[in-house]
Order: structure tokens, then C-alpha cells, then sequence
């Protein structure tokens, strides 16, 4: 009996270590996002991994905070991979104006995926690596990713965020508040029908008769997506033509086209990368043939209690 409970013992613990991640266990979630239906204004806190990039003391770009240190964009907003000057806001809300929930940090390196090429936005993807760690608060938390073979299916309804242009025309200013629209998955053949070098490290996500869309200075932003009480990061803004133009949906980089290179490049505290399916999430966690050594050591405790009762 002693060597039963030593093994249970040894059982229990070992499930227990492996269900918990320290990323799992925040990321995705946004304490303040009651969200069901979309607006434009996004309410303080409802996106906590939304990011403002700045050089010059301006906006030109967004990004995910995927753990404490690291920031996911888009590869294509930096022509150079200098820090000079680079700031990330985090927890910010509006471009004007005082941010009371604001964290800010500088960058000590900007890791451009190797493979990106600028003509076709293949694999437009880039880590910031920030000057120190952030505290997560309401306001400031990591996304959850998309982990290998997720599979966003047409129609899955996600959320496209950033202070980007409300218009296709540039000239107009861009909006002071962190801006939300909610957008449906593309078939990828749908979407090679407008973008004819699309390749399989691109997600798409629109309306068909347009209206709806990221546009110019939301690039390297997030394309979330939601099932239980997880959001988990879909795809990076990366380029469309316009911006809610009909029959052209927005391209993003797929997220979970790189994950062996995202953990390749982050050395400690992994992000917490879970498996989208359709519009159900299931984070890394035993699964219930693994587990069944363990319920075989907790059914003879529980089944006294229930005889008790």
C-alpha cells in the first residue's frame, strides 16, 4: 500500500507540473473585456497585449506582448533593425493624452524572421526583445499563441486591433483611441483569389462586401481570437490593397506557422502557446489517456465520499 501512495504521489505531482505553465496561466486573458459584439472605441483594458511601437516620438506600428520581455510584430515595420530611438508602450489607450495604466520600455533587440521577403510579405514576422521586464497588471498581460497545427476555420470570428487610419486615405490623422473591429476568417482559396502569391504562412480575415479591416498603422498588430477564457493570437497584421475594400480581405502573418522559431529565439519564460481548432481552444495539458493513471489513484478516495453521502 505504502508503494501505491508513494506512486500516486509521485503521479500527482508530475500531472501537476506538466499542466501548469506560467504563461498558460495569464496569457490570454483580459479581466476587463466583457466584449460580445464590437464597436470602435476599444475600453481601457479590454486588449492588455496590445502595444503602441514609436520612433521619433510617434506611432507607427502595433504588436502582442507574448511574455514579460517579448513583443511579437511584423517584420515589415522595421526597414532597419536599429533601437535607436525605439519605445513600446504598453497598457496605453490613447495616442493623446495621459495613460494612467501605462508601462513603457526601450528595446535591446529587434530579431527579424530570416526568411521574410519583402516583395511577396512572406513570413512577416519580428521579436522585440524588450530593455527590461514588464509588470502584468488588468492593463498589461500576454496573449496567448497559436501553437503548431491550429486550424482558424473559415468563418471564425476574430478581433483586429490598433490606432491605424479609420480610411484607406492616409491623409486623414489616425485615431486617438486603441481602435477594435471584429472580422471572419477567409478560406485561403477564397483569399489567393485576390492575393495570388498567398502561401500557407498567411491568414486572411474579412468581409466580403468590405467595410471591415485593419489598415495603415495597425501593421504588426494582433488578429485575436476567442473560445473559454482564452484569447489566443492568430495572425500579425501584415498587408492587404486598401483597407476594406470588397473582395480583398487583410493579410496576416500565421501565427502558428512559427512556433519551433519563435521558442528558438526566446531563451527563457516561453510564451504560452495553445491549439486553436475551429472555435475551440485546448491548451497544452495531458491529455485523458495520460491521465488516467491519475484517476486511478483519486477514484479510491473520492468513492468513499460519495458512499458517505
Amino acid at each position: 500500500m505504502e508503494g501505491k501512495m508513494l506512486i500516486c504521489s509521485v503521479l500527482l505531482l508530475v500531472f501537476l507540473v506538466s499542466g501548469n505553465n506560467a504563461q498558460l496561466d495569464v496569457c490570454g486573458t483580459a479581466p476587463l473585456n466583457t466584449k460580445i459584439v464590437g464597436g470602435d472605441d476599444a475600453p481601457a483594458g479590454s486588449w492588455p497585449w496590445q502595444v503602441s511601437l514609436h520612433r521619433s516620438s510617434r506611432h507607427f506600428c502595433g504588436g502582442s506582448l507574448i511574455n514579460n520581455q517579448w513583443i511579437l510584430t511584423a517584420a515589415h515595420c522595421f526597414a532597419s533593425t536599429s533601437t535607436s530611438g525605439l519605445v513600446v508602450y504598453l497598457g496605453r489607450d490613447s495616442q493623446q493624452g495621459l495613460n494612467l495604466n501605462e508601462q513603457s520600455r526601450g528595446v535591446s533587440q529587434v530579431v527579424k524572421h530570416p526568411g521574410y521577403n519583402d516583395v511577396t510579405s512572406d513570413n512577416d514576422i519580428t521579436l522585440l526583445k524588450l530593455s527590461s521586464t514588464v509588470n502584468f497588471t488588468n492593463y498589461i498581460r500576454p496573449v496567448c499563441l497559436a501553437a503548431n497545427g491550429s486550424d482558424f476555420q473559415t468563418g471564425t470570428a476574430c478581433w483586429v486591433t490598433g490606432w491605424g487610419t479609420i480610411r484607406s486615405d492616409v491623409s486623414l490623422p489616425s485615431p486617438g483611441r486603441l481602435q477594435e473591429v471584429s472580422v471572419p476568417v477567409v478560406s485561403q482559396n477564397s483569399c489567393r483569389q485576390a492575393y495570388p502569391t498567398l502561401t500557407s504562412n498567411m491568414i486572411c480575415a474579412g468581409l466580403t462586401e468590405g467595410g471591415k479591416d485593419s489598415c495603415q498603422g495597425d501593421s504588426g498588430g494582433p488578429l485575436v481570437s476567442k473560445n473559454a477564457s482564452k484569447w489566443v493570437l492568430g495572425g500579425v497584421v501584415s498587408f492587404g490593397i486598401g483597407c476594406a475594400q470588397p473582395n480583398f480581405p487583410g493579410v496576416y502573418a500565421r501565427v502558428s506557422e512559427y512556433e519551433a522559431w519563435i521558442k528558438s529565439q526566446i531563451s527563457s519564460n516561453q510564451p504560452g502557446f495553445v491549439t486553436f481548432i475551429g472555435n475551440a481552444v485546448s491548451a497544452s495539458s495531458p491529455s485523458i489517456a495520460h491521465s488516467l493513471p491519475l484517476l486511478l489513484c483519486i477514484l479510491p478516495v473520492l468513492l468513499p465520499l460519495f458512499v458517505l453521502s
